[in-house]
């Protein structure tokens, strides 16, 4: 048997937002998740598969799209099958806004409703496992438990439920913010799929975030940053 070729290389588009007007424009909670869909999964949707996503109305969401479109973070799709509703998709690979560091940069709003994002997603998880747990203790208690149904603590201890959270502070030199990023930035990548048409059997989606924040707040009475 010949051994399948492996896959190529995706060609990395990187779509950066420096304009003050076009990070304001993605203050929005519906935005920021179309641009998460589109970006992380890198297919095409249509505006009523975006808006059910989000929970806006199909022409609400026609709206933000050429917004979006507007400020090229987004780009009209190929058609596919029924070709009367427009495809919209990602207009590159990466996405990344950078403010330049100002102050009081439309950049904090966009991170907070993204901030606000992962809330939720870590708020939803959290109550579907507790249901999950509730429902698994009330089959116990009827001992109606089917066959194979994994008990509490193995539901606990399953890899594919961990949440995982960690909070470091490092003293980095501006060479070593910039070797870090680009080190993180390279891993994330090593686990993107080259073909999401293709998702690995067993694979569950995973939201990620991480981030570097200068900590200027004082320590113990020293200088900031010492």
């Amino acid at each position: 048997m010949v051994p399948a070729s492996p896959a190529p290389a995706r060609e990395h588009t990187r779509v950066e937002i420096t304009d003050p007007k076009a990070i304001r424009a993605l203050a929005h909670a519906a935005r920021l998740e179309v641009i998460s869909e589109l970006y992380a999964t890198q297919a095409s949707r249509t505006a009523t598969e975006l808006a059910a996503q989000t929970g806006l109305t199909p022409s609400a969401m026609s709206y933000h799209l050429r917004a979006l479109q507007k400020w090229g973070i987004v780009a009209p799709g190929e058609a596919t099958g029924d070709a009367r509703e427009r495809r919209w998709k990602a207009a590159g690979t990466d996405f990344a806004i950078n403010s330049g560091g100002a102050i009081a940069s439309p950049g904090f709003a966009v991170l907070d409703l993204e901030l606000e994002a992962f809330r939720r997603r870590a708020t939803a998880y959290a109550a579907s496992r507790q249901a999950d747990v509730e429902r698994m203790d009330a089959l116990a208690s009827r001992d109606a438990t089917p066959a194979g149904t994994p008990t509490k603590d193995e539901v606990d201890a399953s890899p594919a439920a961990a949440v995982v959270l960690a909070s470091n502070l490092l003293y980095l030199t501006p060479a070593q913010r910039t070797e870090l990023r680009e080190r993180l930035i390279g891993i994330f990548r090593e686990y993107e799929l080259t073909d999401h048409s293709r998702i690995p059997d067993g694979a569950q989606r995973m939201a990620t975030m991480w981030s570097m924040i200068p900590d200027d707040r004082p320590r113990n009475g020293a200088p900031a940053g010492c």
